[in-house]
């Protein structure tokens, strides 16, 4: 068992090193034939495709929490109770209103001063920090939120109002209208501005590099220092960003073709 075991590990490792796309046989850093950039001991490739894995990760964990954040916002916004849509508005007012750097800094450390609070009301004196990956996933998803909620709400506002009245003739439930009737339409009305985001989204990721967290700007960063070739490390920064950039719009037109489909068949 433990020679299976060995055997699939050894076959993982192989996949993995084939085809990485930096450091494999035909990664990028392999083909561009600079030593700053080699991967191994010798250059910097190793770290910086660790950095753009971490830019990655973290946009593509943000997405879901702010895409779900500003769902709940928009419904919030275009509720008949008043309470709501102004808990709404002064949301979006204060996080679209914020710098997105300041607001990374109140939750890196308001949200460790206010747990070391909570944890010493109750006896707990040792030092508690959140991790730098954590909390730019938090402060991008409240951001992208406030943002999306106002695509959201005016993707919501194009859809007839007598589509909800059609769903409720045909007997059928509004959480059943909302997922049959109104989402279809609503993703295709609100990608090209949720598409913005998303790419706003990448380019922001680099802002949790001030806190520690070791993504593209902060690999290249400390390459630069290092090596004093900080003019080839930063234009390389560039070329990884519109590179994620450019992959970003090939899926989106993807998925915007895959959101017209029914129009297509007409």
């Amino acid at each position: 068992m433990s020679g299976l075991l060995s055997a699939i590990g050894a076959l993982w490792a192989w996949v993995q090193y084939t085809f990485d796309p930096f450091c494999g046989p035909a990664g990028l850093f392999t083909l561009f034939g600079s030593s700053l950039v080699s991967c191994g001991t010798e250059g910097w490739g190793d770290e910086i495709a660790f950095g753009v894995k971490v830019t990655v990760t973290l946009s593509l964990a943000t997405l879901p929490i702010g895409l779900l954040i500003g769902f709940m916002i928009a419904l919030a916004m275009q509720s008949q109770d008043k309470i709501l849509r102004l808990a709404g508005g002064i949301y979006t007012t204060i996080f679209r209103g914020l710098p997105e750097l300041l607001t990374l800094f109140i939750v890196y450390y308001g949200l460790q001063m206010a747990i070391q609070a909570v944890l010493n009301a109750f006896g707990y004196d040792e030092r508690v920090e959140i991790n730098a990956f954590v909390s730019g996933m938090i402060a991008l998803s409240v951001v992208f939120s406030s943002y999306c909620s106002e695509v959201l709400l005016s993707a919501f506002r194009a859809i007839p109002q007598g589509q909800y009245e059609a769903g409720d003739a045909l007997g059928l439930h509004r959480a059943r209208t909302m997922r049959l009737v109104i989402l279809p339409q609503l993703i295709r009305i609100a990608l090209p501005g949720l598409g913005n985001l998303w790419m706003n989204l990448l380019k922001d990721t680099a802002l949790v590099s001030v806190i520690g967290l070791t993504d593209i700007l902060r690999q290249t960063g400390v390459a630069a220092k290092v090596s004093k070739e900080a003019f080839f490390f930063y234009v390389l920064a560039c070329g990884l960003y519109l590179g994620l950039a450019v992959l970003s719009s090939g899926g989106l037109s993807l998925i915007d073709r895959w959101s017209h489909r029914a129009e297509a068949r007409r």
